[in-house]
């Protein structure tokens, strides 16, 4: 897109063709030709031939629309996009600066925040930011190097250090809760302090068991503590309900809108491939310039070199989205060839593919098809996926017949779904249901498929309560 925009600033003979707007029709569609058959040819007549009919290239060079945009849709209002949003700093340096500390330790206080992560924690040593301090308080300068802080009083530095200590505590108290910690401890420490009585247990078992309650080994803090069981569970529940990361609240996770490069219709012959061509324009040779050039005495010999040179450059870009589309289009009605019985019946039913298989059947390389998969998402009856996700390895069935890899993680996270929590399936028994249903595997496959699934292995997915 970025390079479409520079040549049509550049070449003043690229210009944009008017398309007409509407929504897609089932009638539409099997009367759709995304590129004229002709086009080519016309484009060949137009670099070989000072006699070119220019008029008939315009009429065939505009292409007919396929956008389904609804003019009459809702959309975000102006004043939203203008909005800012505060930052994690901002809201702290705005607590900062109600709190009562005076300029020095709010001086301090900006030290502090400036050092936290996107998650909130603080991973700069305290002596780093006391130093830090120290240079700019007596020399208004960041320190350029370890040699400067051989020039500090070592007695002021030791006076600094408790002032960071005496504000990062006061700074600990500000919301979110548990912001300004150095480990996961600490931030969950913080929070437990404010839970009251409640907070006593919690705190005890986060400071002393949380890597057993993390594995679930209750019974070993039951003995410790000398609790009961279901005091260990509420306590488990709790500190579940903690934050672990106080910025999380701030960071700008804007939402991800994917606009499908492609769309598949079901037909009633079959299915029909629809390019997206919404946001990319469709471009033509100016029809002023070629009434210049075609006229033999509008213009001098030099103005018509310049035109007939920025043509073949127009003409070139054209030629290459046609032949990028044809690309992409043809790779998808391969893949619908191999992968019909997902277009008919949905993700358990996606067959082993590879590049190869695709890049024979449409006699292009595999370079291409993989270029061409890339980043590339289709609209599909069965919803919107990313072209690479139909290239999947296989699977043996005890049948022989081979099943994608997909579709195997597809079952083993829904046998996880609807498994006890109290006695969450092991590998090994993942790997017997499995059997089950015909499919052979390994044991350390289904472990490799569940992690990157980003499922627990059993012994931490196992709830007692």
């Amino acid at each position: 897109m970025d390079t479409i925009q520079q040549e049509m600033a550049e070449n003043p003979l690229l210009e944009e063709a008017q398309e007409s707007e509407g929504e897609v029709s089932e009638e539409s569609l099997e009367n759709a030709d995304e590129v004229p058959d002709q086009q080519p040819d016309t484009l060949k007549k137009l670099e070989d031939s000072v006699e070119f009919d220019w008029k008939s290239y315009v009429e065939t060079s505009s292409r007919e629309s396929y956008s389904s945009f609804d003019a009459g849709e809702e959309r975000e209002p102006f004043e939203a996009r203008m909005t800012k949003i505060s930052t994690l700093a901002d809201h702290l340096t705005w607590q900062l600066h109600l709190s009562s500390l005076n300029q020095d330790e709010q001086q301090i206080g900006g030290l502090i925040i400036g050092n936290l992560n996107q998650d909130g924690y603080l991973k700069t040593p305290l002596v780093e930011i006391a130093k830090n301090y120290l240079l700019g308080e007596s020399a208004g300068i960041e320190p350029e190097s370890p040699s400067q802080f051989k020039h500090l009083n070592w007695l002021k530095l030791l006076f600094a250090l408790q002032k960071v200590n005496r504000v990062l505590s006061i700074l600990q108290g500000f919301d979110p809760l548990g912001i300004a910690a150095r480990d996961l401890k600490e931030c969950l420490l913080i929070q437990t302090k404010f839970l009251g009585n409640e907070g006593l247990i919690l705190g005890k078992i986060v400071k002393h068991h949380l890597p057993n309650l993390e594995r679930k080994k209750y019974r070993v803090i039951v003995a410790d503590l000398n609790i009961s069981i279901e005091g260990v569970i509420g306590a488990a529940k709790a500190i579940a309900q903690l934050e672990p990361k106080p910025g999380r609240p701030f960071i700008n996770k804007e939402s991800q809108y994917i606009t499908p490069d492609i769309y598949v219709y079901k037909m009633e012959n079959g299915y029909k491939v629809v390019l997206n061509g919404d946001g990319l324009p469709r471009l033509r040779v100016s029809n002023f310039y070629l009434k210049t050039l075609y006229n033999k005495d509008s213009s001098s010999k030099s103005t018509k070199e310049y035109i007939k040179n920025k043509m073949n450059s127009a003409i070139w870009l054209i030629k290459s989205i046609y032949q990028r589309e044809r690309t992409i289009k043809k790779v998808m009605e391969s893949i619908i060839k191999f992968q019909r019985e997902f277009f008919d019946q949905g993700v358990d039913h996606l067959k082993p593919l590879v590049l190869r298989a695709i890049a024979e059947d449409i006699e292009m390389h595999e370079s291409t098809v993989s270029r061409v998969t890339t980043n590339k998402y289709v609209h599909t009856p069965h919803g919107i996926f990313e072209l690479k996700y139909f290239f999947n390895s296989a699977i043996s069935s005890v049948r022989g017949e081979d099943i994608a890899s997909v579709s195997v993680k597809n079952k083993i996270q829904e046998i996880l779904s609807n498994e006890d929590p109290k006695h969450p399936y092991s590998d090994q028994k993942i790997v017997a249901i499995l059997k089950d249903k015909n499919i052979t595997i390994a044991r350390r496959t289904v472990a490799k498929y569940r992690e990157a699934l980003g499922i627990l292995p059993s012994s931490r997915r196992r709830e007692f309560y």
